[in-house]
């Protein structure tokens, strides 16, 4: 009997407990979801409009990241701390809501309130096309910043008007790329990274081997980075009326130095400080100066919007467009955070491949590559889906190496003129941690073995001469299986792919002309060569994979939160370099994936 009590008080305690939980947990859900409203609330601009009243300025501040597609969950990246969500809207939401104001009669403006933009450099060149293509509808578009980073300006420059603080600064100074390396790190710690590669440009394994760039690597970087300015600088002059050879000489003699020098060589029309911008923006309404601004944000503004059509009269259509997200490095298994995974992935394809009211297929490849076993899986589904129906591909910030391999089967590729591609190559990495285990920390190891090679793949022993040929041989094999698809893929032979291959990287208006993309433009334009492949008129966009319940990943993201908290306090910006060293630590077997990642400050 006393067992009998000791077992049942346990349990109600235990049921206590659970209920105790559930009811903390609801509270913060509940203080989470309010604090994202207020947070939302709070940045609405000048008016702190939450609904569209006559006579309205759109206030974009794109200050937060910006990835593919917006997320739906309100706890992904929530700073509990601060009771805030870190989550901005996704390229997907902002052209959706420019789009969408360029006809709305209420909106009379779009105020671009800037500092930095957390973005890629395809992103950019899609949010500039958007608002150049809402100047279309006679409207005005203005913008203003204390600090004009080079990103921000590029989309400022778009404006009919651009100000800033009379104390500010305007960054003019041209690209760089700036690459990490481990050799001497590892070398240190006796840690030796065996690798095998195939493409002399394949720079993925470089900071492994050296201690600075290679000259094929110097050379593929130079050219990314003066093609990525030659266009930024060739939009630029054509918006301020600024020849290109004036802008590079301003960049060269860091002439930029104030806010005074930005307006005399016109890169800035006025020096105001906030509450003349508020001046500007009522004359502009016609409104008094004692009168509230109508502004919503841009967030508030896409709740609006109606359920995602293309086409007007496509309320009740059967006919549809699937968008299918792939972003992220490649992994085999689920997607997470940001992880692609090839089952999740291959899953969405293959869902709307199998839907017959789904009449075409825009797959938008945003990924450095990954796992070239798990790249394999995913092209596989989207040959299978190319025999069914027409796929395009929409590249975003980069689709290079993995991220190319699922793509090259497509119907049609569109990129970004900035868009980073190709890198079609392959390289295995195997860790030899023996020195560092002997050396460093007085650890041995000993091993027996059935046969000859059975602990080839373990990290503390270095790998033979023998073994070295065997991974070598399985590097070449995918190679050719990579390059054999690519020109089955792009109607090219192997020999031509070869040549333009070798792991080297393009950007989207080079890949153009040696043939690994088939035109320029963002994902508007994809979809509308799927609705012209498919011939529909009347269509519904439908986007995969299917999000996640949020409530399902409350607690991954509560974990999640709790180290990003902790390394952004303890690294600031500097955490992306904490991450890189995370991620290639992280690799093993064999990659198809791209060396490093370039954006604009």
């Amino acid at each position: 009997m006393k067992q009998f009590f000791k077992f049942m008080f346990a349990s109600i305690l235990g049921t206590f407990l659970s209920i105790m939980f559930a009811g903390v947990l609801l509270f913060v859900i509940f203080f989470a979801m309010l604090g994202g409203v207020i947070s939302e609330a709070s940045e609405n601009g000048p008016g702190k409009m939450e609904k569209v009243e006559d006579n309205s300025i759109l206030h974009l501040t794109l200050n937060k990241p910006i990835l593919d597609r917006t997320s739906e969950n309100p706890f992904e990246n929530f700073d509990f701390g601060a009771m805030k969500s870190q989550n901005g809207l996704g390229l997907d939401k902002i052209v959706k809501s420019i789009e969408k104001a360029k006809t709305d009669d209420r909106i009379k403006g779009i105020y671009l309130d800037l500092t930095s933009i957390p973005a890629g450099m395809a992103t950019l060149e899609e949010l500039r096309a958007a608002i150049i293509d809402f100047k279309k509808s006679k409207k005005w578009v203005i913008s203003y910043s204390e600090i004009y980073t080079q990103g921000s300006y590029y989309i400022a420059s778009a404006a009919d008007k651009i100000y800033v603080n009379p104390a500010g600064i305007v960054e003019h100074r041209g690209l760089a790329s700036e690459l990490m390396f481990f050799k001497n790190a590892l070398e240190k710690l006796e840690v030796e990274m065996q690798i095998i590669r195939h493409g002399k440009f394949k720079s993925a394994v470089e900071p492994f081997m050296l201690e600075k760039m290679s000259d094929a690597n110097r050379e593929q970087m130079q050219l990314i980075l003066n093609t990525a300015w030659e266009s930024m600088t060739k939009q630029v002059s054509k918006s301020r009326g600024i020849s290109v050879n004036k802008l590079n000489e301003l960049a060269d003699n860091m002439t930029i130095q104030d806010a005074k020098i930005a307006k005399a060589e016109g890169l800035v029309d006025e020096l105001y400080y906030k509450d003349e911008i508020l001046t500007e923006i009522k004359k502009r309404l016609a409104i008094e100066n004692d009168e509230e601004i109508s502004s919503i944000s841009l967030g508030m503004y896409s709740t609006t919007l109606n359920k995602d059509k293309k086409i007007k009269n496509a309320k009740n259509a059967k006919n549809k467009i699937a968008v299918v997200y792939a972003s992220g490095e490649i992994n085999s298994g689920k997607s997470n955070g940001n992880i692609m995974g090839s089952e999740t992935i291959s899953k969405a394809i293959r869902e709307a491949r199998l839907d017959s009211n789904i009449k075409a297929i825009v797959l938008r490849v945003n990924s450095p590559g990954g796992s070239a076993l798990a790249s394999d899986v995913m092209w596989r589904e989207v040959v299978l889906a190319k025999k069914a129906k027409p796929v395009i591909v929409s590249m975003g910030n980069v689709a290079a190496s993995g991220g190319y391999y699922i793509a090259c089967a497509a119907d049609k590729i569109v990129a970004d003129e900035k868009t980073i591609t190709g890198s079609i190559g392959v390289f295995g990495v195997v860790p030899n941690a023996q020195g560092l285990m002997n050396n460093k920390l007085g650890i041995t190891f000993d091993r027996v073995e059935t046969n000859k090679h059975a602990g080839m793949m373990t990290i503390f022993k270095p790998l033979t001469a023998e073994e070295k040929d065997i991974i070598q041989i399985g590097v070449e094999k995918i190679y050719d299986d990579f390059i054999t698809k690519v020109a089955a893929g792009r109607g090219m032979t192997k020999d031509e792919v070869d040549a333009i291959g070798q792991g080297r990287v393009w950007m989207g208006k080079d890949a153009l002309k040696i043939g690994l993309v088939d035109e320029i433009g963002g994902m508007n334009r994809a979809i509308e060569i799927a609705q012209e492949y498919a011939e529909l008129e009347d269509f519904e966009i439908v986007n995969y994979p299917k999000l996640k319940d949020p409530f399902e990943e409350l607690l991954e993201e509560l974990s999640i939160n709790i180290e990003s908290r902790v390394l952004n306090k303890a690294l600031g910006n500097e955490q992306k370099y904490y991450k890189k060293i995370q991620s290639v630590t992280k690799q093993s077997g064999i990659m198809a994936r791209m060396a490093f990642d370039i954006d604009i400050h």
